[in-house]
């Protein structure tokens, strides 16, 4: 027959309560273990202290760790030295700046046509030659009030309808002004007038009131100065394509 020990060391037959001292077998208490102390772990070391470097470009201090020196952009990785600025670089300082593109120019709805007019010339009794006619000079228009006259660089004068070469006409003879539409010219208190006259019959005899504005109609014709006729007229397709 097996025996067990029960706590106390005695054999027994039964294997709930010992035969000998009558103790519950397996029910002992055991001692408890000892707390082990846990080992001590030791406080890491303090980093050192970056130490700083020099920059062999500017020779200015930098932290050693430091990817670039600060000042003057040295790569301290490569060893390379900062790039010059290039005339091209836009973002240098003092670098030229591209000039604007010009503004595209106004094209003008109406221009006036500058005539030598061998019949004019005939009736001024002008004693200077006449000359020789041909086709017309044809003048922009671009603004709603332009002088008709000759320029004086003393006086300032630059008229935009330039009839210099008619000394008949006088310095500030007329002003053609439009409302986009229409156009009147009006004589500047001329020395020979400004006449107004249709492009078919005679040739007009009395000038205009000084002072005065008089709407053209779309066939009439100015006479100025001694061969001088303007025509206001709209411009072409073909001119204003010139223009553009």
């Amino acid at each position: 027959m097996s025996t067990v020990n029960c706590p106390s060391g005695h054999p027994s037959t039964s294997t709930d309560y010992c035969d000998v001292c009558g103790l519950p077998i397996g029910t002992a208490a055991t001692p408890a273990a000892a707390s082990v102390p846990a080992p001590a772990v030791a406080a890491p070391s303090p980093a050192p202290a970056p130490t700083a470097q020099t920059c062999p470009n500017c020779s200015e201090p930098a932290a050693t760790d430091a990817l670039f020196c600060e000042s003057c952009g040295y790569d301290f990785t490569t060893g390379t030295m900062p790039r010059a600025a290039s005339s091209l670089d836009l973002s240098a300082p003092g670098a030229p700046v591209p000039p604007m593109p010009p503004a595209p120019a106004e094209v003008a709805e109406w221009v006036v046509e500058r005539w030598v007019d061998p019949d004019w010339y005939a009736v001024q009794q002008s004693d200077d030659p006449c000359p020789s006619p041909g086709l017309p000079v044809v003048i922009p228009l671009n603004d709603k009030s332009v002088l008709v006259g000759r320029p004086s660089r003393s006086r300032g004068i630059t008229p935009e309808v330039d009839c210099g070469d008619d000394t008949g006409v006088s310095r500030r003879q007329a002003q053609l002004t439009t409302d986009g539409q229409r156009w009147w010219v009006e004589d500047l208190q001329s020395s020979n007038g400004t006449y107004v006259g249709p492009a078919s019959g005679p040739l007009p005899e009395d000038p205009i009131s000084p002072g005065q504005r008089r709407e053209l109609n779309p066939d009439d014709r100015v006479y100025v100065g001694a061969w001088t006729r303007l025509v206001v007229r709209k411009s072409t397709p073909e001119e204003r394509a010139g223009q553009a």
